[in-house]
């Protein structure tokens, strides 16, 4: 059976958070009553999947910083020590051993992450967003991935989509497809042939609903986006999504308009992983 650790009471404990651009965030915690505050720790859990015992932490040293900021305690995440791809959730440790206290989020300073789709990403692609839990608790999420292709425009008619994105960690090389995959066991493949810059950074697609829903008689199914950047035997496909931002969970905020085709409806959504999918449902 898989437990929760133990913590103490929810004593409304809140830190600031600041992102930069290069994926460091640095924690700001209230001066702490406790012996030595200095000797407090943050640490970072990976949450782990229904079912499953808890694996991997990161302990950060909390420091004083007094003479500075305005006082109090600070903790840093440095970008050279990627989180796995994930949800870490935040909790103190008055010591080391401690039990775990859970953290509340104060003020959330992402500015530095809003623009993160203009720049060059380097292999692997490792990105965190702070955000604040459903039950209103501090939590970074983390994607690390050998490569990405980030979304940079969707065009949605009543017949097709077009899908503009960048490849990070990845270039396109001649005979590169898009693959669409529908989910479940011997889910049909579609692919399409993406129009590519020169770069073979950029590239841009269209898919006609009409094709995919004939591609599968199944009715109701979800077909998951990625692109085949290489031709050589065994070369990996890379996900197609939009990371680059300060959203951490885009799903129910980008909502694009559904289109319908031959008795079922036909919309392009992000998934909990805020990867791109086109969820085809039947008509009950």
């Amino acid at each position: 059976m898989n437990r929760e650790p133990a913590t103490t009471p929810d004593a409304q404990l809140r830190a600031h958070c600041t992102a930069d651009a290069d994926g460091r965030i640095t924690f700001h915690l209230p001066t702490l009553e406790a012996p030595d505050p200095q000797s407090a720790q943050l640490l970072l859990r990976l949450r782990p999947k229904k079912g499953q015992p808890e694996e991997t932490l990161h302990v950060l040293d909390v420091e004083d910083v007094e003479a500075v900021d305005g006082g109090g305690l600070r903790a840093v995440l440095e970008p050279q020590h990627p989180l796995s791809e994930g949800r870490w959730d935040v909790y103190l440790l008055l010591e080391p051993g401690a039990p775990r206290q859970r953290v509340r989020p104060g003020l959330r300073d992402l500015r530095a992450l809003v623009d993160g789709h203009t720049r060059d990403w380097p292999s692997p692609v490792a990105v965190r967003v702070p955000y604040a839990t459903k039950d209103g608790y501090l939590a970074v999420r983390a994607w690390l991935r050998t490569a990405h292709a980030e979304v940079e425009g969707i065009d949605v008619t009543d017949h097709s989509m077009t899908v503009k994105a960048r490849l990070h960690g990845a270039t396109l090389s001649a005979g590169a497809v898009v693959r669409l995959r529908a989910r479940g066991p011997n889910g049909a493949v579609r692919t399409w042939e993406p129009q590519a810059e020169s770069t073979g950074r950029r590239f841009s697609f269209t898919v006609d609903y009409e094709e995919l829903v004939a591609a599968d008689a199944t009715g109701s199914r979800v077909w998951d986006i990625s692109v085949q950047a290489q031709t050589a035997e065994g070369a990996p496909l890379i996900r197609i999504g939009r990371l680059f931002d300060d959203v951490a969970d885009r799903k129910a905020i980008f909502v694009y308009p559904s289109a319908a085709v031959g008795g079922v409806t036909v919309r392009p959504y992000y998934t909990v992983d805020n990867d791109l999918s086109v969820e085809v449902t039947a008509a009950e």
